[in-house]
């Protein structure tokens, strides 16, 4: 019986965890933008979801549910569409982790007006938030054969221009 409700009590506190930290934390959009954004976890749940699924380091594959990356990046103003042409076909996202992890993709990676292929900022995965050391907030990028850009605890997103 004690061992049952040690399990119990050690679940409700992992949720909590969970919970106080998808609360207070926040995305920021910056660099290359005309509209900075600083979004929390209640803002993007507000936004349009997308459902993937892709494959795992575990090698299972697993339903994520977030906002399209394109979608976060028309919102602060990104050059897309008929505007990524020429010189700007040079700016790149630089999506930073907490732990000082990053992960670099053209802007014509996330475009659809480039690519049919979603990647999403996700807050679930299998209908659940996502746990401690990955979330709240993940990059998942379907179809990549090693998940290396698929940044977990993402912090921030940065729009820049190639350096010549």
């Amino acid at each position: 019986m004690l061992f049952k409700l040690t399990g119990l009590f050690l679940a409700i506190l992992a949720t909590s965890v969970v919970s106080a930290q998808t609360s207070s934390a926040t995305i920021i959009v910056q660099g290359e933008v005309t509209h900075p954004l600083k979004l929390n976890a209640d803002d993007i749940s507000r936004m349009k979801k997308t459902e993937v699924t892709a494959t795992d380091h575990d090698g299972k594959p697993h339903r994520y549910s977030g906002i399209p990356v394109a979608d976060l990046l028309q919102r602060a103003g990104v050059t897309q569409g008929a505007q990524l042409r020429g010189k700007n076909m040079s700016k790149y996202l630089l999506v930073k982790a907490s732990d000082g992890y990053e992960a670099v993709f053209a802007l014509a990676e996330l475009d659809t007006a480039f690519t049919n292929r979603v990647v999403i900022l996700a807050d679930q995965v299998d209908g659940q938030p996502l746990p401690a050391g990955i979330g709240p907030f993940r990059i998942v990028v379907p179809g990549e054969k090693k998940p290396a850009r698929w940044v977990r605890e993402v912090t921030t997103m940065t729009i820049r221009f190639a350096k010549e």
